[in-house]
């Protein structure tokens, strides 16, 4: 019964702590948004937005940037992806203007996601046409100096921290065109943290963490060397994995779990 008040009660914590901060901004977000130079306002709010949730969730966040050095800009950052909390880490922890590259259902969120389509790039990834206009945005912000965000597996893995979908070949064929670094990026545990759950909300308490890779150069590189860079960063990204990752939480009852409930789930079960 504690246990199961607990995990309500942190879920409670953690949806006001998301929701009082993007209302405080979100006059600002609305009116920079509608404003052909305010994109990089928007993303100051949006990083001021994640950065006061993480902080005030209260749970420990690993960060490791192998790069001793800055990270060359503009870059591809290519993530992994097992939780919307994914995107509030990226703004958190990536400096400067960050472009973003989501789904096209992002835009059709309530409140926000008019902000996000007016200000990131979508994609329906089953359209041609709509492939081909992202690509286009993301190299015309390239060429401007904004680094772009790729989550490469197209969407959040069904078994996060456990199996990798395999990558998709855009953000990889981005940055050879455009002859900038990828910098692949391993989040493993933010799905223990907010699993993607339909029709359901829960957040549970949990460290999370976040590694930073070498950047991978793309000079000299063609379109033939997508598949060899694809599996270097897939390896990355997936070395990254903890085993405490593999598994996701028991369900949450107010009843004593039993001795099958206690023993940690399979992501896929």
């Amino acid at each position: 019964m504690l246990r199961y008040l607990g995990q309500r009660l942190y879920t409670t914590w953690a949806v006001f702590w998301f929701i009082v901060p993007f209302v405080l901004i979100y006059p600002f977000q609305w009116f920079f948004s509608r404003r052909p130079t305010g994109g990089g306002v928007v993303h100051a709010l949006n990083r001021f937005w994640s950065t006061s949730s993480i902080i005030m969730w209260g749970m420990p966040v690993e960060v490791v940037r192998e790069s001793k050095g800055p990270t060359p800009q503009p870059c591809v950052y290519v993530a992994n992806h097992g939780s919307y909390v994914d995107i509030m880490m990226l703004f958190k922890y990536i400096p400067g203007f960050l472009n973003m590259m989501g789904k096209v259902s992002l835009a059709r969120v309530p409140v926000w996601g008019p902000l996000f389509g007016n200000v990131y790039i979508t994609v329906d990834r089953n359209s041609a046409v709509s492939r081909g206009r992202a690509a286009v945005a993301a190299r015309r912000g390239l060429a401007a100096g904004k680094s772009i965000a790729i989550f490469a597996e197209g969407r959040i893995s069904p078994t996060p921290g456990k199996d990798l979908l395999p990558l998709l070949d855009g953000a990889f064929q981005l940055a050879i065109e455009a002859g900038v670094p990828v910098v692949p990026v391993g989040m493993p545990l933010n799905h223990m943290f907010m699993p993607d759950v339909e029709k359901s909300l829960r957040v549970r308490f949990h460290r999370l963490k976040i590694v930073f890779h070498q950047p991978i150069p793309t000079t000299g590189l063609t379109l033939a060397d997508v598949p060899a860079l694809k599996e270097r960063v897939a390896a990355l990204l997936a070395g990254d994995f903890l085993p405490e990752g593999a598994i996701k939480p028991g369900p949450s009852t107010w009843r004593a779990p039993t001795a099958e409930q206690e023993q940690p789930q399979p992501v896929n079960s």
